[in-house]
């Protein structure tokens, strides 16, 4: 290899070779113990049902209370909505009725049983029935 370049009559010296080393993130890694599974168990434990605005005014206006009973079987409902390939979808659960966006997991509107009579539901791809 020649350090010359045709036409030019500057030599080009050689380049130092450095040791650059990039800092990467550091990644959250499993442990022999823990399996693949469990991690991402773990990871979708953490994550929880969001309430919009307009969703938090309607529980507000209507008296509707969610305890933790609640929360559970409706993110239940949320995640039985998503394995369905479901965007948007209208739950029942004990007489409510809540219109969830599942991709963004988030609840956008609640409407109680009285409220709920002779309403038109829209723009919703599916429709899940609780228990």
């Amino acid at each position: 290899m020649t350090n010359k370049i045709p036409g030019l009559r500057i030599p080009i010296p050689p380049q130092p070779v450095t040791d650059r080393r990039i800092e990467r993130p550091v990644r959250e890694r499993a442990t022999d113990s823990t399996t693949f599974q469990e991690v991402l168990q773990n990871k979708l434990a953490t994550s929880k049902l969001k309430f919009s605005g307009h969703a938090q005014a309607r529980l507000r206006q209507r008296h509707i209370v969610l305890g933790p009973e609640e929360l559970t079987k409706l993110e239940g409902a949320v995640e039985k909505a998503a394995a369905k390939g479901a965007r948007e979808s209208l739950i029942v659960m004990e007489g409510n009725v809540f219109v969830v966006s599942v991709k963004n997991r988030t609840v956008i509107t609640v409407i109680d049983r009285d409220s709920a009579k002779e309403n038109v539901f829209t723009q919703i791809d599916s429709a899940v029935l609780t228990d």
